[in-house]
């Protein structure tokens, strides 16, 4: 049975809107990452250009395949990888909101092991955009009581806070692979 959360706010995805939600890390602004209206709004709540990617994500390796022209093997085994919070960037993007691919055609993907984010990834059918839920510059919320009402205010949905489960608290590793096929720890 199909919790009535994870339907209203696939709901409000699915209508361009934004989503104020908990994911393995940290509470996220989340949007279709396929709807360029959708991801302009997020900016402006933020207060951000978009001369940073914002990180999405993605149920598995395999639903994240219609938005990029290839996947390594290395790139679908980092992606595999479970065991902390892990954002990898692929090169060659497609498919998505032009602003959420940056100049050089990269995204930074994550397939989270987290039960409120993998239902509505698996209802949604498309990649989400998972960025922290505070204005640039400001102290990333790692709870829902800590988010600011500019940033509840500026969101068509709040998911509560009972779907907050087994987050880390802190930010993903994220991870490049360079020219020579060597792993390249950008945040960790």
């Amino acid at each position: 049975m199909t919790d009535d959360v994870i339907l209203k706010a696939a709901h409000v995805l699915t209508k361009g809107g934004l989503i104020l939600y908990p994911t393995d890390t940290v509470w996220g602004i989340g949007c279709d990452a396929t709807n360029e209206t959708a991801v302009q709004r997020i900016f402006r709540l933020k207060k951000r250009f978009n001369e940073k990617s914002m990180i999405i994500l993605s149920a598995s390796v395999k639903d994240i395949e219609p938005y990029v022209v290839t996947l390594s093997s290395l790139h679908r085994q980092l992606l595999s990888e479970n065991t902390y919070p892990q954002t990898v960037i692929l090169p060659n993007a497609c498919r998505l909101a032009p602003s959420v691919i940056p100049l050089e055609k990269t995204i930074a993907v994550r397939c989270p092991q987290h039960d409120f984010c993998q239902r509505l990834l698996k209802i949604f059918q498309k990649p989400i955009v998972s960025t922290s839920a505070n204005v640039s510059g400001e102290k990333t919320p790692t709870a829902l009581s800590e988010i600011t009402d500019t940033i509840r205010n500026g969101v068509d949905f709040i998911v509560p806070k009972r779907y907050d489960t087994n987050a880390t608290k802190r930010a993903s590793r994220i991870i490049t692979i360079d020219e020579n096929n060597q792993i390249i720890i950008l945040r960790k």
